[in-house]
């Protein structure tokens, strides 16, 4: 039997290295999005071990709707995107505004989408719902989730924790790692970056 695959997005992290790697600062903000189910179905094929993808996580952070109704209201149209193919799960928690905002210029900040991701990692690890867990971010607050997982690992045998990052040839990307430990990590060229990019524009109502 094939092993279940489940990939977790740290959305906006992931999104935004993309963007620093892929595009210039002054780059239109749909630059850098990508298809997370493709990106998905190509991590579980990169692979030698026989796999199948099971399900799909993306965590982000939602904007207030009287605050952002422009945000929010493309973020909703992005999700029903993501959302048409049942293996695609979206988690959101609220964003939040600092004292003062917009005009003393801080920007909103996602707050516990992190802890949210950590806790799912772990869990439905324990649980046993996955064979394989592939966390896509290079945020070192995840690195407790990957840490517990390879303590299972090296006492069960299952599940197995993998990380994937974007790349670029001939520069030193970042990627999650756990010291003492190997965590296979899936480095994603631009080619894989061109083929699962979306260019879609979804702040454009239907």
């Amino acid at each position: 039997m094939s092993d279940r695959v489940v990939v977790f997005y740290d959305y906006q992290n992931t999104y935004m290295g993309a963007r620093r790697l892929y595009h210039e600062t002054w780059d239109p903000w749909s630059d850098g999005q990508f298809d997370p189910l493709a990106l998905a179905q190509h991590l579980t094929a990169d692979s030698p071990y026989s796999r199948h993808l099971h399900q799909v996580r993306i965590y982000r952070g939602q904007p207030d709707a009287t605050r952002q109704p422009g945000s929010y209201a493309a973020s909703r149209r992005q999700h029903a995107a993501w959302a048409r193919n049942p293996l695609v799960k979206v988690i959101t928690r609220p964003l939040r505004y600092p004292q003062g905002w917009p005009a003393n210029g801080a920007k909103a900040q996602e707050k516990g989408i992190d802890v949210q991701l950590t806790m799912d990692f772990a869990v439905m690890a324990t649980r046993g719902e996955y064979d394989v867990g592939i966390m896509v971010s290079t945020d070192t607050d995840l690195k407790p989730a990957l840490e517990y997982v390879s303590e299972l690992t090296a006492a069960r045998g299952k599940p197995r924790a993998e990380v994937a990052a974007w790349s670029v040839e001939e520069e030193h990307c970042r990627r999650l790692s756990i010291k003492g430990r190997r965590v296979h990590c899936h480095w994603i060229g631009e080619d894989i970056y061109k083929r699962v990019r979306d260019t879609t524009d979804y702040t454009v109502g239907n």
